[in-house]
Order: C-alpha cells, then sequence, then structure tokens
C-alpha cells in the first residue's frame, strides 16, 4: 500500500510540475510573440490596405493568432485606419498607399469612411493604387478611390448589382411540426419572417428596396465620380449584364489596365524610383500604427469614446456583445469621471433584448445630464442600436448606416406536436395556478395567453417609442409613423428626423470638443483592453473553436449556426433587432 501512494503522489506532482510549466512556456511564447521590438518604418514606405481583413470598432487583440497563421497579432480598428491614413498625408516616409481590393470583409458605412480617409490622403499627392484578381463590388467601392485600379487579365469585376436575400424556415417548421407562436408591433418588423412566412411581405420588400436601393445608388455615384463614368451608364452596365470578363471592365472604364501582380509592382516600384532589384518596402497598417506616434492628444481634459459593437443582451455576455450589466457600469464610470468632459457613443448593433437595450438607454439619459453625449453610427445601428442611442445630444451616421427599425417581437416556441409525434416525447405537470406554466414549450398558448403576450409587446413598443419621442423632440404620433419596424438608410434617417447629420467618428469626435470648447483633449476608449493573462484565456477556446468549425463547415454554415444559436436566445424574451441576417450580394 505505502508503495502504490509513493507512486501516486510522485505521479501527481510530476502533473502538477508539468502543467505549471506548460503554462509558463506557453506565456513566455506569447509574450516574446506580442513584445517584439518597435516596428521600423524607413524609407519610401507604401501602406497596405487589405480590405479582406474587417476593420472592427476597437483593435482586436488575439495572441494565439500568431501561432495559427493569421497574420498580424493585433489588428488595426477602423478609426485607427482611419487616423493612421490621415498621419500618413505629412510622414514623409509614407509615399502612397496600394489597396487589394479583390474582397471587403467590412460593410458599407465602414467602407464609406476608408473611402473618404482615402480620398482626403489623396489631397497629399500621394499616390494610391488599388489591385484586385476578381474584385467585389465592395471592393470596387473603396479601390475605386485610387488614382489607378488594376484587374487580373484572367479575373474580373463584379459588376451585377445588389441583392439582399433572407432564407424563410416556416416551410421546414411546419413539416416538423413546430410551432413558433409570434408577436410583434410594427408592420415593417421582418425579424421574424423567416419564421412566418415562405416568402416576404409587401411592406419587407418595400422598405428592404428602398434601402438597399439607397446603397446601390451611392456606390454608383461613387464610382461615377471616381471614374468621371456617367452613373446612368454604369447603372445600364448592370442591367445588361456587360461585365462578364476583366476585357469588358477594361473596355467599360471600370479599371485602368489589366495586370498582373508583377506588372503592378513594378509599376510601384517606377513610381517610387527604385532600381530593378530593390524591394518594395510595403507597411501593414498594424505595423504602421505600432511605429509612428500620432497622438496628438494634450492636456488633463478627456473625451471618452465608448464602443458598443455587437448584439445588445442582458448580463455580462462576453466579448462579441453589448451586455447591460457591463455598460451600466462603464457609462456610470465615465459619467463620474471628472476629468471626461464628453461621451462619445460609437453603435454598430443590429439590437437585441429589449429590457438591456432599456438599461443601457437609462444611463445614457443619466450621463446627458452631467456632460455632452454625441453618438457616432457604425454599419447598423438598428432597433435596440437605435433604442441606445435615440437620447444623445446629438446622432452622427453615415450615409450607408442601417438605422431605425424600431419595432418589437417575441417568440414562443411550441414543440409539443414535434416531441410527440417526432421523437415520442410527451409532458404533464401539476400547478398552483393556471398561468404557471405560460410560455412553456410543452404546450401550445391558450387565447387568454396569446393577448398577454401581445399586450407585452405592444406595451415594450410603445415604451421604445416614448423614448425616441423624448430623445428626439417629436410627438409620438411622428415617430409612430417613421418607426413600425421600418429600417432606414443614414441618409433617409436625417430626411425623417432619426439622425441629426451625416458624418464620421471624427466628425462626431470634433462635434463633441466643440460643444465643451475644448482645443486640447485626450480619448480614452471603452471597454479598456484587457491585460495579457485575460487575453490568452478568452481568446485561446474562441480562436481555436471557430477555426476548426469553419474548417469542416465553411464560413457561411458557420455563420448560420451562430444565426441560429442567436435565435434560441429570443425565445421568450421581447426583442427590438433586426432580421437575424442581412447579407448584401
Amino acid at each position: 500500500m505505502n508503495g502504490f501512494f509513493k507512486t501516486f503522489f510522485a505521479s501527481l506532482l510530476a502533473l502538477v510540475i508539468f502543467i505549471v510549466l506548460g503554462i509558463l512556456i506557453l506565456i513566455g511564447l506569447v509574450l516574446s510573440a506580442t513584445s517584439v521590438d518597435k516596428p521600423i518604418v524607413g524609407s519610401k514606405a507604401v501602406l497596405v490596405l487589405d480590405l479582406s481583413n474587417n476593420f472592427k470598432e476597437q483593435t482586436q487583440d488575439d495572441p494565439f493568432s500568431v501561432f495559427l497563421k493569421k497574420g498580424d497579432v493585433e489588428v488595426p480598428s477602423l478609426y485607427t485606419m482611419v487616423r493612421m491614413l490621415r498621419f500618413a498625408q505629412s510622414d514623409t516616409a509614407v509615399k502612397g498607399v496600394y489597396i487589394l481590393c479583390g474582397n471587403n470583409g467590412n460593410g458599407f458605412a465602414a467602407s464609406e469612411e476608408l473611402r473618404k480617409a482615402l480620398i482626403d490622403f489623396k489631397a497629399s499627392r500621394k499616390f494610391v493604387i488599388a489591385y484586385g484578381e476578381a474584385i467585389s463590388q465592395k471592393g470596387y467601392y473603396v479601390g475605386s478611390s485610387a488614382d489607378k485600379i488594376y484587374c487580373h487579365p484572367q479575373g474580373g469585376v463584379d459588376w451585377a448589382g445588389f441583392s439582399s436575400n433572407l432564407i424563410f424556415l416556416k416551410g421546414m417548421l411546419d413539416k416538423l411540426e413546430i410551432q413558433p407562436q409570434i408577436f410583434y408591433a410594427g408592420k415593417f418588423k421582418s425579424a421574424t419572417e423567416p419564421l412566418r412566412e415562405t416568402h416576404m411581405t409587401e411592406a419587407n420588400r418595400l422598405q428592404t428596396s428602398v434601402w438597399l436601393g439607397d446603397l446601390y445608388s451611392r456606390f454608383l455615384y461613387a464610382a461615377a465620380s471616381s471614374r468621371k463614368i456617367d452613373t446612368a451608364k454604369l447603372r445600364s452596365l448592370a442591367l445588361v449584364g456587360a461585365i462578364q470578363t476583366a476585357h469588358d471592365a477594361w473596355k467599360s472604364g471600370l479599371v485602368d489596365g489589366l495586370k498582373y501582380d508583377d506588372e503592378v509592382k513594378q509599376e510601384l516600384q517606377n513610381r517610387l524610383r527604385l532600381r530593378e532589384k530593390e524591394k518594395i518596402n510595403f507597411v501593414s497598417f498594424g505595423d504602421y500604427s505600432k511605429a509612428v506616434d500620432d497622438d496628438q492628444s494634450k492636456g488633463e481634459n478627456r473625451i471618452a469614446v465608448i464602443y458598443a459593437d455587437g448584439d445588445i443582451v442582458s448580463g455580462n455576455g462576453d466579448n462579441e456583445q453589448v451586455a447591460s450589466d457591463v455598460f451600466r457600469t462603464l457609462i456610470r464610470k465615465v459619467r463620474l469621471d471628472k476629468t471626461v468632459k464628453a461621451i462619445v457613443f460609437r453603435v454598430n448593433s443590429p439590437g437585441g433584448s429589449a429590457l438591456a437595450s432599456d438599461v443601457i438607454w437609462r444611463e445614457i439619459s443619466l450621463a446627458r445630464k452631467a456632460k455632452p453625449v454625441i453618438v457616432s453610427m457604425g454599419d447598423v445601428a438598428a432597433s435596440g442600436g437605435y433604442y441606445i442611442s435615440c437620447n444623445a445630444d446629438s446622432v452622427f451616421a453615415n450615409a450607408n448606416t442601417l438605422t431605425g427599425s424600431i419595432g418589437v417581437f417575441s417568440i414562443v416556441p411550441n414543440l409539443q406536436l414535434f416531441f410527440k409525434h417526432k421523437l415520442g416525447i410527451t409532458f404533464d405537470g401539476v400547478k398552483t395556478a393556471p398561468y404557471a406554466d405560460m410560455g412553456s414549450m410543452g404546450r401550445p398558448l391558450n387565447e387568454t395567453e396569446k393577448r398577454f403576450f401581445q399586450a407585452g409587446t405592444d406595451s415594450v413598443y410603445h415604451t421604445f417609442t416614448s423614448r425616441v419621442a423624448e430623445g428626439r423632440n417629436k410627438n409620438i404620433s411622428y415617430v409612430d409613423s417613421v418607426a413600425q419596424g421600418r429600417v432606414w438608410t443614414g441618409s433617409r434617417a436625417v430626411q425623417v428626423g432619426l439622425v441629426d447629420r451625416i458624418g464620421t467618428m471624427q466628425d462626431a469626435i470634433d462635434c463633441a470638443a466643440r460643444m465643451v470648447k475644448l482645443k486640447e483633449y485626450r480619448l480614452k476608449e471603452y471597454p479598456e483592453k484587457k491585460n495579457l493573462v485575460e487575453q490568452i484565456l478568452s481568446s485561446y477556446k474562441k480562436s481555436l473553436s471557430n477555426d476548426l468549425l469553419s474548417e469542416e463547415i465553411g464560413s457561411d454554415h458557420l455563420q448560420l449556426i451562430k444565426e441560429l444559436k442567436k435565435v434560441k436566445g429570443m425565445m421568450g424574451v421581447p426583442q427590438a433587432r433586426l432580421p437575424f441576417l442581412v447579407e448584401i450580394h
């Protein structure tokens, strides 16, 4: 027996030592990967803007990306990209920008901010060259701002027009004998259509046609202004399907030439006046942001920038959600901070829980009494995203922002027949009151219970429109006329009074500074960055699981699974959110 215990404890000690050493080695590797020397820009630098990267609202730290071969450890934020382009205008080390515009992983509003920043950069008389093997429409939207845009001779330019499609699940649910039991307020509130219809309702078709048409018109106008081609001609190219090959794109004036990668690099060498075998000094924006000091902040006064990026949920949520408990504490902290003179609230959210939205709305309302609050809208600030935005002193949106969608819905699934007929499962129980099991998935709602749920949905909608009316200084009947769940682009939202002005995040920051009469200030970003250990713990599991799933089932199917998971989280909870998938092709 003594021999057994000796062996057992020796093995246990070895295991503990192995785990501790493993953790220390892992931390050492991550430290060595993340604490590299400050990059050197060098001379005749060309900044590389790879549009396939998704530039999120806040800089994303992923210490494991270096091991998973995913590129830079730190992915610059959208605002960092814009700020770096502005700084590069006067940086003598930077001679130009090279845009890889095949794919574009960013939304139309984010692309709009990048495009504006590139046009401003061109004012410095430094060159901007864009290249793509097969150029998508979103890629072209940004890439066409360049001095020259080139396409691979065997590639092409997508010029088919925009489309937005929904997947309708009602037929499948009927076959499975699953009854969604849906309650909603707002005739345009289309988030539940895939569960209750087999095709788009006329109201949804109307609103989608309008906002999609707005995005497309702005796309054509941007291309026309850059390429000096009439918008009518550009539209006709899509109507007749004229652009089928790279040669078609060149012949129609959409690109300046058909070139291979080496030929584009040769042009860059010529512009830089490099010798034949001299390498081009390409610098990523990730390295450039670390190499230069563009912080022109001065003084003790601060403007807080709070990023609300993701679905709005109750509780603590995760890093990619706008969690009510987290943001309530965060906004309160900023409100009570005497060194913070104004708040810029950057909202990029399709909404979510109506209750969580109201919790955040309350904190914004209290903060506004203490100091100016300016909202800057990103790609989408709709439904709950608009709920938390509507009570600011001033609201900025990009022209391509999707906003509004002031409406509410609830889903209570009835799985009784599915379980009984498909799985052979039945339910029974005891209750002390008639409605004690109301909302149970094991039975359908009766008529009284349905009235309760619809009344609750209508009540939340009334609260929502009341909040908007108060924040926008409108009467509630007018708000209802532009609400009803309808989605608006930023440009139309200005016209109907839901947004104050079109502008970028920098415009919102400038407005905040003017309101408190600050010429010198520091920016303080929230939520604050996590320390290294927190980054490791939060990023490893997510990076590994996402990569493995994406590799097995594909990124599109992974996104669908994530959306279905969101739907599960909506059950029985009033929701103020956009349709689960708004895909534009």
